[in-house]
């Protein structure tokens, strides 16, 4: 409820306030992040619901994502789950998720092309029932390009994991790659592949796809689904969200 009350108050300043904000840019709803900033001094809000499900059940959450350039060049990202419903073995348990803090460097090279690198820790913020209950610690490159029609973000990621399994190893790598094109001037499809891999653990990979609409520059929703391709990752998933800037802060 609270978050379907900042969303439509949001809504309701950007109507009132619409040209003091540059356009939106999102990185939902891909796993990838792109290279590009958000404007500078803009604070744009990442808001959806995620539903999944696995061998272990059922799972549900509403993840977050805020987003601030300090400039051209540099950024912060603060995201998390912010709220989850996740089967255990002693039934359901709900509570706040984990969060991520990234700062991120973008190297713009043109209008089509642009590399980046980010570096980020995930506070263990959740329940030990919900959570791994352990900091992880990762970096990650990125590159962006436009081809032709399609826009493209490739990652590579290495992630330092604080809780593991037993024989397995801490290092996992992770590999993903978006291609985005517009349909028209608001409708917008995405397809991805993503995966992980780590020694002594079974990979995991995933489908995504999804559509965009965007009714103005400064409001973007999607809505799809992803599929898993192995037994390490949930058969199915679907979400939706809504990418706004929440302020103009200089």
């Amino acid at each position: 409820m609270k978050a379907l009350i900042l969303l439509a108050g949001s809504l309701l300043a950007l109507n009132a306030h619409g040209d003091e904000y540059a356009p939106v840019t999102p990185y939902r709803p891909s796993v990838s992040s792109p290279a590009q900033l958000p404007a500078a001094g803009q604070l744009e809000l990442e808001l959806g619901g995620l539903a999944s499900k696995s061998d272990e059940g059922r799972r549900a959450s509403l993840p977050y994502t805020l987003k601030l350039a300090l400039d051209s060049a540099w950024g912060l990202v603060l995201g998390g789950e912010g709220l989850v419903s996740a089967p255990t073995a002693d039934g359901r348990q709900r509570g706040m998720g984990d969060t991520q803090l990234v700062l991120k460097r973008a190297y713009v090279l043109s209008d089509e092309s642009a590399l980046g690198w980010e570096l980020g820790t995930k506070l263990p913020t959740a329940r030990s029932v919900i959570g791994s209950g352990k900091a992880d610690y990762s970096v990650n490159g990125i590159v962006s390009q436009d081809l032709g029609a399609v826009h493209m973000d490739a990652n590579l990621n290495l992630t330092r994991l604080g809780a593991i399994e037993p024989g397995s190893g801490r290092t996992q790598m992770g590999v993903s790659a978006a291609f985005a094109m517009a349909l028209d001037e608001r409708w917008g499809i995405s397809g991805e592949w993503s995966g992980n891999q780590r020694r002594g653990s079974e990979r995991s990979a995933q489908l995504l796809l999804a559509l965009s609409f965007s009714p103005s520059k400064l409001l973007t929703l999607d809505f799809g689904m992803s599929h898993g391709l192995t037994a390490a990752t949930p058969s199915w998933s679907v979400f939706s969200g809504a990418v706004l800037p929440l302020a103009r802060l200089w």
